[in-house]
């Protein structure tokens, strides 16, 4: 079945049926925003009987009780929300279903597949979640099945493993030595993992991480086909990738055969909407679908679907040209920083040259974008690099900074830059994340570089009245990043156990932090952003855990998953 790339047949479903008249005996209840638009018109109805004069004099009293028409006018969302209520409906003719569809959803399926070069694509409106949940309970067909995953993963890779009551190895990701950056595990460990460990269902790893770093993952792909092992890749951050000459190569490319993407994070889709994208004989496509069935809502917003809708339609219509002004933002912004001599940019220090996308122009001279750029190295090809080098790949997008003087850390440059207008992806301890998308502007650059140049220029000041600066950052050496939870000493852990069974309230109690090695905690303690687990529940807390919680709670980290959210304390499993 041929489709015209250049249409989006869910979004133009919803504007026939926005356009059509139709009167609504289904759901949703607001009936297309009718709820609001008749106290809406009502007040229109008022303001026109008693006069400009006496509206003025009613609308000083809107929301204090005095009046109800005039409260009325409080509850009426704003014209654009109201607009959206119009294209908010559900499966009725002409809409399709979600989890059967046969016409307008399956058509823009399909044409996201041959978009993002899948065999098969399918909307999420759960966000990447629902497709990591569902890839898992795919894979894991039956009880204890055992699965290699990366240890620095999202949460929802570990609900997932809990949901399919799964065993897990933990996959030691490598560290970036110049950054102290975890990134994805080795082609060696992976390699060990899988011949220790022959009958596990599945290798999942994540790719890029939050910071945008990344390497080859062609190796790992062919090393778990030769295995018989289907490869799943959390690619939430990496939903552009192969989409320009400029980005890293997209997993699809490298050979996965379940990729999940976040489209509303690097592309242009609403919040939750995302996609699963599969190809290959290694997942089982039926109980795919089941599963998705099971963790998404039975009543889908379509809206979102929409979105997802437009968003591959601009990729399919613009092509590589979608990203050029987002690109000439944050090239911008690099040559500005350059600059700036206090703020410094994370960067491989070798690139892997990338293969265009079909039917993609090259960069000029061949190089990836940070080739030859000032201060960065020449890309050199995927042959000539260690194969342990394992941060070979940056998101051009993803413009990591930090203070080279150390004196701010990650969170008190984000504090600043937000002052003054800035608000940046996430801080830890070191870095400050500023993610660029292919809706940057020029004029955002400029913000930002104007705002780091006031940051710089008051520390010359404060340096100029004879104050001495604090220096706030550590090495990298003695960096620990939210992004990072391995354990030192073993490639890979022994299979862990995962189950939806709860730990009983009376089977646990409440021990100092400072007290805490050496027993199984009772709660996941999840650092957020990311929200990758630094400790799951029934993991015993070694030293470094103990410390490395400490470290990040000192120095304003948020976390999730803990009752107490100070950390003074956490929960243990009594034994």
């Amino acid at each position: 079945m041929e489709h015209k790339s250049n249409t989006a047949p869910l979004y133009e479903a919803l504007l026939a049926y926005r356009d059509s008249g139709q009167r609504s005996f289904h759901v949703p209840g607001h009936k297309n925003g009718q709820v609001y638009r008749g106290l809406l018109e009502q007040t229109d109805q008022q303001q026109l009987d008693w006069g400009a004069d006496e509206i003025h004099g009613l609308t000083n009293h809107v929301g204090d009780g005095t009046d109800e028409s005039a409260a009325d006018v409080d509850v009426v969302p704003v014209s654009a929300f109201l607009e959206m209520m119009r294209l908010d409906v559900t499966e009725i003719s002409g809409t399709d279903d979600l989890h059967h569809p046969e016409g307008v959803i399956l058509e823009a399926q399909q044409l996201a597949a041959d978009c993002f070069g899948a065999e098969e694509s399918f909307f999420l409106v759960g966000g990447s979640t629902a497709g990591n949940l569902s890839l898992l309970l795919t894979v894991c067909n039956e009880p204890n099945s055992l699965v290699l995953v990366q240890r620095n993963v999202h949460k929802s890779v570990i609900h997932g493993l809990m949901l399919a009551g799964a065993r897990a190895v933990f996959l030691e990701p490598w560290v970036d030595p110049a950054s102290g950056l975890a990134v994805m595990p080795s082609l060696e460990t992976v390699q060990a993992a899988v011949q220790a460990y022959p009958e596990a269902k599945a290798v999942l790893v994540t790719l890029p991480n939050y910071y945008g770093m990344g390497a080859d993952l062609r190796p790992i792909a062919e090393m778990c086909h030769d295995a018989g092992m289907p490869l799943l890749v959390d690619e939430a951050h990496g939903a552009h990738y192969g989409q320009h000459p400029e980005m890293p190569a997209s997993a699809l490319s490298c050979g996965a055969d379940g990729v999940v993407q976040s489209t509303h994070k690097m592309l242009s889709a609403f919040t939750m909407g995302a996609m699963l994208h599969v190809q290959g004989p290694r997942l089982n496509r039926s109980l795919l679908r089941q599963r998705l069935a099971m963790v998404q809502s039975s009543s889908p917003s379509y809206p979102v679907m929409a979105s997802l809708d437009l968003a591959r339609r601009l990729l399919h219509t613009q092509g590589a040209n979608a990203f050029t002004a987002g690109l000439a933002a944050v090239d911008a912004f690099k040559r500005g920083l350059a600059e700036l001599p206090r703020f410094r940019l994370l960067q491989p220090a070798q690139l892997l040259q990338q293969e265009p996308p079909a039917g993609a122009k090259p960069a000029a001279g061949g190089k990836s974008e940070a080739a030859g750029a000032p201060g960065r190295p020449e890309a050199v090809p995927a042959a000539a690099l260690p194969s342990a080098a394992g941060y070979t790949a940056q998101d051009p997008f993803k413009a990591v900074i930090y203070d080279g003087t150390g004196v701010l850390s990650g969170y008190g440059l984000q504090q600043q830059l937000e002052a003054r207008g800035c608000v940046p992806e996430m801080s830890d301890e070191r870095y400050v994340v500023l993610l660029f998308t292919l809706g940057s502007t020029l004029r955002d650059a400029e913000h930002l570089l104007q705002a780091l140049r006031q940051i710089s220029l008051e520390q010359e000041q404060s340096q100029s009245r004879g104050e001495q600066p604090q220096r706030f950052t550590k090495e990298a050496a003695n960096y620990i990043s939210t992004w990072n939870n391995f354990q030192e000493g073993t490639p890979f852990s022994e299979p862990i156990p995962f189950t939806l069974q709860p730990i009983m309230e009376e089977d646990t109690t409440e021990v100092s932090i400072d007290k805490c090695v050496g027993l199984r905690s009772a709660e996941m303690v999840i650092p957020y952003p990311p929200g990758i687990p630094l400790v799951y529940a029934g993991e015993r807390i070694s030293a470094s855990m103990a410390s490395r919680i400490k470290l990040l709670r000192d120095e304003g980290a948020r976390f999730h998953g803990v009752s107490d959210t100070s950390l003074q304390s956490l929960k243990i499993i009594r034994e």
